[in-house]
């Protein structure tokens, strides 16, 4: 079961707004069991240029959805989002039922990633100082499973541990669009 936690950033949250989101976010409930909690932050901006932009994210103990969408109509994009997330629940679905006909049904865990602020290509960085520390939990995985992960949460890299080897691995996502992995030596 969903609950909503609806921020505005210059817009005003207005019930409108608020009921259409739950609404429509309501409708990924058919894909969690009535014993699953987990609330939906939901991030609504609005730009100069009137453009809309709606982030959500669902963190949960086995995987984090997390969609974004600009358009310039808020509605739309917050049915865009909910595409978004529904697609992800179903392939994540269908990883699961396919691993779990293979060697049993894994744990899967939420694993976070960190994340760096990069300098603007061509531009000189020579300021070395860290502007952002995240802390992860690595939770035991395979690299398949790390990339579904990594895809979800829209990032270029995953670290994680390797359900195999129990050492800790980065999925990454290279230039020419495919993936490349590195294993510690320990």
């Amino acid at each position: 079961m969903l609950t909503y936690n609806v921020r505005g950033e210059n817009i005003e949250v207005t019930e409108a707004i608020r009921s259409y989101v739950e609404k429509r976010i309501s409708k990924l409930n058919k894909y969690f069991t009535d014993a699953t909690q987990a609330i939906a932050h939901v991030n609504l901006k609005v730009y100069s240029n009137k453009n809309a932009k709606v982030e959500v994210t669902i963190p949960m103990p086995y995987l984090t959805l997390r969609a974004e969408e600009t358009s310039p109509d808020l509605y739309a994009s917050i049915d865009l989002v909910t595409d978004k997330l529904e697609r992800q629940i179903r392939k994540f679905k269908t990883k699961i039922n396919r691993k779990s006909r293979e060697k049993g049904f894994p744990e899967f865990a939420e694993a976070d990633t960190a994340t760096t602020d990069e300098a603007k290509p061509g531009e000189a960085s020579t300021d070395l100082s860290v502007v952002r520390t995240k802390r992860v939990s690595l939770k035991p995985m395979d690299s398949q499973e790390a990339i579904l992960q990594m895809d979800m949460l829209g990032h270029n890299f995953f670290i994680f541990e390797d359900a195999e080897t129990n050492g800790t691995s980065i999925v990454y996502k290279r230039r020419d669009g495919r993936y490349g992995l590195i294993e510690t030596n320990e």
